[in-house]
């Protein structure tokens, strides 16, 4: 009897088990401005939030879910104390974060991709996190005792938290590997006299694209350089590519800040448009695109040709995409893929810290010698580059040396002298320190 009656008790409560949602795993990521909550499901998910105080708390309640397994752990984390979860009497399942501060949370649902099946998504903001449509107060550039200014760098590491990018076949993860490659290079930055790095990303959380390149723009970073890994179902595709906006993409990217009105708001090359007809808004908007796209291009030829010393390119020139990452009107940028992390043997490589230190110095000298040849006015660089003396009678290279306070031999080497003579009338370039 007790047999039949448990096997009626099954039968009745599987349909209600057989259409419940699954948590397989929740995840974790702590960004700088906000921590986001992933929910793998197995099937798309009506839920609900809200906050309760004193203590400050969130409550999420999935509607005819069950979680799989224990909440984690949560540690070093700036807004969350401990995660508890139950099973509600209704068939939903509750998830209750203790929290260290107000937040103000925001949640979405993703549709599987080719990594991940159904995601619930939540994303809190602490109380110190800029309010929607609230300006970006943009930090003053670093300035030396002459009052010239660092040249900005801002070093984008591609995708990153629940985003791993691509995946080799020894299953690395490509948002790991281009950040290794990303802190090399800005710690080469950081070394190089009147230049300074700001690192987009520097930790395992999501960027959205146009955050990225809004972080860019808030630091009047004066070149972006994105680094990836690229990937590519033939094992045997091998090789760096560098790549910047197409004239497709900027044309969109064009209409799209004229339509919007926090953007026609914004400063182009110093014009405010959002008192200009659409007409003079356009060319305006269209010239400052000419401009960051010379120098976009110009920036990507010398890193593509500093890659080259590395190893193999993928194409011979720089390449042109419609990338959302590269598309700040006034900001030049430049996409660096820095080999096929689906080549068994780049894959290899892109793991080992010494040939990470060889892309990011081959990045460098690709900047170094854009900078140093086309150095942003007001800048340090500028001021080096504009340096020189003409010789009056009585003057000497010793003296000139000391003048500036730069050694006769790097004197002598930036102008191309073998002995002493010099003349009266002549222009030497006077070398940075």
């Amino acid at each position: 009897m007790r047999k039949i009656a448990a096997i009626l008790l099954m039968l009745v409560c599987w349909p209600l088990l057989a259409g419940q949602t699954v948590v397989n795993n929740l995840r974790i990521w702590a960004a700088p401005d906000h921590t986001r909550l992933v929910f793998d499901t197995s099937h798309p998910v009506n839920h609900k939030l809200f906050t309760l105080k004193k203590p400050d708390r969130l409550v999420i309640d999935i509607k005819g879910a069950r979680l799989t397994g224990p909440m984690p752990a949560v540690s070093d984390n700036p807004l969350i104390k401990q995660l508890r979860s139950a099973q509600r009497e209704d068939g939903s399942l509750r998830v209750v974060l203790d929290l260290d501060t107000q937040i103000h949370p925001k949640s979405f649902v993703l549709r599987p991709n080719s990594q991940y099946g159904h995601r619930l998504v939540v994303d809190l903001y602490g109380e110190a996190a800029r309010k929607p449509g609230e300006a970006v107060q943009k930090p003053v550039k670093q300035l030396d005792s002459n009052g010239m200014r660092d040249v900005i760098v801002a070093i984008d590491a591609g995708h990153g938290g629940e985003d791993p990018g691509a995946i080799g076949r020894r299953g690395t993860y490509e948002k790991q590997v281009v950040l290794a490659i990303a802190r090399k290079l800005a710690g080469l930055i950081e070394k190089e006299r009147g230049m300074k790095a700001v690192m987009i990303r520097d930790g395992d959380y999501y960027l959205g694209l146009r955050k990225r390149m809004d972080l860019a723009r808030s630091h009047r970073a004066d070149l972006f350089v994105s680094i990836h890994a690229d990937s590519f179902r033939d094992p045997k595709a091998r090789g760096s590519s560098v790549y910047t906006l197409s004239k497709r993409g900027a044309s969109s990217e064009a209409a799209r800040w004229l339509a919007e009105s926090e953007n026609s708001a914004d400063l182009i090359g110093g014009v405010k448009l959002e008192d200009k007809d659409d007409v003079l808004a356009s060319v305006l908007l269209d010239l400052s695109q000419t401009g960051t796209g010379q120098a976009s291009h110009e920036v990507a030829g010398n890193v593509l040709g500093r890659l080259r010393r590395v190893g193999r390119t993928h194409k011979p020139t720089v390449q042109q995409a419609g990338f959302a990452v590269l598309r700040s009107p006034d900001v030049p940028s430049i996409l660096v893929e820095t080999a096929f992390i689906s080549n068994p043997e780049e894959e290899r490589k892109l793991l080992d810290p010494r040939h990470q230190q060889k892309v990011a110095g081959a990045i460098m000298d690709g900047l170094r010698g854009y900078f140093h040849g086309s150095p942003p006015p007001g800048t340090l660089l500028a001021q080096l580059k504009s340096r020189q003396h003409t010789i009056t009678r009585g003057d000497t290279l010793g003296a000139i040396a000391d003048r500036y306070n730069i050694s006769l031999a790097s004197l002598k080497s930036a102008n191309g002298i073998a002995d002493d003579v010099i003349q009266v009338g002549q222009v030497l370039v006077i070398p940075g320190t």
